[in-house]
């Protein structure tokens, strides 16, 4: 097991970097309608949902707790500017899921915009909802989503499970790029972003418990560091998480100075904007597997000493 107070530093600079890059998180109402104003909201989404893990965890110091309370603040008051572009956006695409799945993070954080979920609640109806064609993996994080807002999912999760690539174990050795990418997702899901390690079933468990020290090997030797923190988190989503030292340590050593995490390599560098969108993500997964794992390893400490 690694040190964790390692694990623990790596998400407080990535919450400094990410406060201090916050209006990163724009929106842009007058885009190109080929490109879509959309878009833009899933980094929102992913914000909101990782400071609602460091929340949930409980292992955030009281200045950490602040900056990443100040953090959704902001990007709920002043991004999103009250939900206000949330009806906007779904006024612009109103069959899409989009902000729906941006919105149920800050619902569940305290926020509310009742059109909303007025939106959600009348979509939730509609077979054109349930039609809508999209990965395995997003289907199922779509039918989670609904069972935390407090609808009946469509379909089922059970149901949307199957399709997926994790849910067949398929051969290991082809595990790529967007492969493993829906690997992750799809324990995130299940896991309802680690809060229910035994959601995940045991067969499914039983594979990654197996094969995820070798993925995690290759994608740090490859620095391909955006996935690597990816399955880091998977790894303390498991019932009995290895919490990797070494893998743990050279994701520590990739994050910048200054808190930021490349998310392949080496940071990039030219415009400050471009920049962000090419690391706001890698950076947010290293708060977010940061918090797991920090908790994780706080747990076995407990019991080790009980």
């Amino acid at each position: 097991m690694t040190d964790t107070r390692l694990m623990h530093t790596v998400g407080v600079r990535a919450l400094e970097w990410l406060w201090a890059h916050r209006d990163g998180f724009r929106l842009e109402p007058d885009v190109d309608p080929e490109v879509g104003f959309l878009e833009r909201f899933k980094p929102i989404g992913e914000l909101a949902m990782i400071c609602k893990v460091l929340f949930r965890e409980g292992v955030a110091g009281s200045q950490q707790a602040q900056l990443a309370g100040r953090l959704i603040d902001h990007a709920w008051r002043e991004t999103l500017d009250g939900g206000r572009m949330l009806v906007r956006g779904q006024r612009t695409e109103p069959i899409s899921p989009i902000p729906f799945e941006v919105y149920l993070p800050f619902r569940e954080l305290g926020y509310s915009q009742p059109d909303i979920e007025r939106a959600a609640a009348l979509n939730h109806r509609l077979d054109s909802w349930a039609a809508f064609e999209t990965k395995p993996t997003r289907r199922l994080g779509l039918s989670a989503f609904q069972r935390r807002f407090g609808l009946r999912p469509r379909p089922p999760e059970a149901d949307a499970l199957g399709p997926t690539w994790l849910a067949r174990t398929p051969e290991p050795w082809t595990v790529e790029g967007h492969i493993a990418y829906d690997i992750t997702h799809a324990v995130f899901h299940l896991t309802d972003w680690g809060e229910n390690p035994q959601g995940l079933p045991p067969d499914i468990a039983g594979y990654l418990a197996t094969w995820l020290p070798a993925w995690i090997d290759d994608w740090l030797d490859l620095r391909r560091w955006d996935l690597l923190g990816e399955l880091l988190v998977v790894d303390a989503c498991l019932p009995r998480p290895t919490l990797d030292a070494r893998a743990w340590e050279g994701f520590a050593a990739a994050q910048q100075p200054d808190g930021a995490m490349p998310a392949v390599r080496t940071m990039p560098e030219g415009d400050p904007g471009e920049v962000f969108d090419v690391v706001y993500h890698s950076t947010l997964v290293a708060a977010f597997a940061s918090a797991l794992a920090t908790s994780r390893a706080l747990s076995e400490l407990a019991h080790a000493a009980s």
